[in-house]
């Protein structure tokens, strides 16, 4: 087993082992520390394209599946991704050897963070696309960020960064660190400025209810300098709750009238939407940029407060805003085919597909909707959210609901049951159909769509490559 004593980053460190290089997160740190001059090895299970290709053209060794062997040139040290279990080969080898282990968010806050203004986006929901926004505003102004984010953002086709300035972009995750560490993950950082968009319940597989979560966030904001800046939303009573507690500089955002931060004059002239911008009740600019929903703008906002507290300007920030191109599979259109429009986006939490789904729709207002939903992250397939979820595809057209994929890995009396859904929407009238496979939706829409249609598909996953092969058919 592992000893709590090597748990530890070494002084000296020239060569690093990821186990679980593959993770979105994970390989964006193996880049990074390539980058900063370190040997970098990983291992994974089931190394495939476009990861493993990704990690190839950067000079990683990638070793498939997990052995001791992998070990064998004894790294300084070895970085546990969160997906790894404590019986795992390779963890069992760290203990043999002795050798020092550290979780991602140590190896950030050590290798990529030090020394920089470190700059987090928390909440349960909009993280990945207010880091992107802020990220990007930072470069355009010329400060040169670096960043680590848990989607690619196409301006720079990657979801990570080493620059040369002072500020590290950082998705803050609420999920647990480590298999030895079990605390969320922002926990690990020492934020100089950060945004709290929104606390929900979530992750059902860490999380007891909504109370372990509010907790999780009570320790985020405690540990808040008494010179840091919170950004935090309007619209959450617990988000509300939790600055009053933070012992730092707050500012508050949204569209609430007393809010710091204020949207106002919103106008949809797609693809652009306009929009101006009060702080502390007075003008501070007029903006534009091509993100689709009332939500994105608020995403927008917040990253607007950091930055102006950076010292960006207004200028800047319109410019950046205006050239911005968005997150891969947040509202991403991927292609068009025969006047049939398909979108990709992430959502997954019931808040989230309320929030596309009415999005979408408004942006595409005179299009038939068609939503595609799968239920597949550890809280979507378990029954917490089975009454929610009835509730949150209004604004959709017609509605395709998959069986989740893995609902194998939730105990029997916890699984989403995605029949009952779909009795559940066709009472509210909504026209409703249940499909047990990708094929059969694929087959479905090919025959059905026409014209004018917006598809809008919704997974935290790959769903089967559902838009590449759609798009082929149609």
């Amino acid at each position: 087993m592992v000893l709590p004593e090597n748990n530890r980053i070494p002084d000296k460190v020239t060569t690093i082992h990821l186990i679980a290089v593959c993770g979105t997160a994970m390989g964006a740190l193996a880049c990074l520390l390539k980058a900063k001059g370190y040997q970098v090895t990983g291992s994974d299970n089931n190394v495939y394209p476009p990861m493993s290709r990704f990690l190839a053209e950067k000079g990683i060794a990638v070793m498939n599946g997990f052995d001791p062997s992998h070990l064998a040139y004894r790294p300084d040290l070895v970085v546990v991704g969160n997906a790894v279990s404590r019986d795992n080969a390779e963890v069992v080898a760290i203990g043999q050897m002795g050798l020092c282990y550290c979780s991602m968010p140590q190896a950030v806050n050590r290798f990529a963070a030090a020394g920089k203004r470190q700059l987090l986006v928390a909440g349960t929901h909009g993280k990945t696309t207010t880091s992107a926004l802020l990220a990007w505003i930072l470069y355009w102004a010329g400060r040169d960020p670096s960043f680590i984010i848990g989607g690619i953002l196409p301006d720079f086709n990657s979801n990570y960064r080493s620059g040369e300035g002072n500020c590290m972009v950082i998705e803050a995750d609420e999920y647990d660190t480590a298999f030895f560490d079990k605390g969320p993950k922002f926990l690990h950082y020492t934020p100089d400025a950060a945004v709290l968009t929104s606390v929900e319940f979530d992750h059902a597989d860490i999380y007891r209810d909504l109370d372990h979560v509010r907790e999780a966030f009570g320790r985020f904001v405690s540990i808040f300098k008494s010179n840091a800046l919170l950004v935090s939303a309007d619209d959450n009573p617990d988000v509300i709750a939790l600055a009053a507690q933070a012992g730092c500089r707050r500012q508050s955002y949204g569209l609430g009238d007393d809010s710091d931060w204020r949207l106002d004059e919103i106008r949809v002239e797609a693809p652009l939407t306009h929009f101006r911008i009060l702080k502390g009740g007075k003008p501070y600019g007029r903006f534009q940029n091509r993100l689709i929903g009332a939500h994105n703008l608020k995403n927008t906002l917040a990253a607007v407060a950091v930055a102006d507290d950076l010292g960006v300007t207004p200028d800047q920030i319109a410019g950046a805003l205006a050239r911005f191109s968005g997150v891969k599979r947040r509202q991403e259109i991927r292609g068009e085919k025969n006047g049939i429009t398909v979108v990709d986006d992430f959502a997954h939490h019931p808040t989230a597909v309320r929030e596309t789904v009415q999005a979408v729709k408004t942006h595409f207002s005179k299009s038939r909707l068609v939503a595609v939903f799968e239920p597949r992250t550890n809280s979507s397939m378990r029954k917490v959210f089975q009454n929610d979820y009835a509730t949150v595809f209004d604004a959709a057209d017609r509605i395709c609901i998959r069986t989740p994929s893995m609902l194998q890995k939730v105990p029997e009396g916890e699984r989403f049951s995605s029949h009952q859904l779909v009795v559940d929407l066709k009472k509210r009238g909504k026209d409703t159909t249940h499909f047990d496979d990708t094929d059969d939706i694929i087959n479905d829409l090919q025959h059905s769509s026409k014209p004018g249609d917006v598809i809008l598909i919704m997974s935290n996953g790959g769903f089967d490559n559902i838009h590449e092969r759609l798009l082929s058919v149609l």
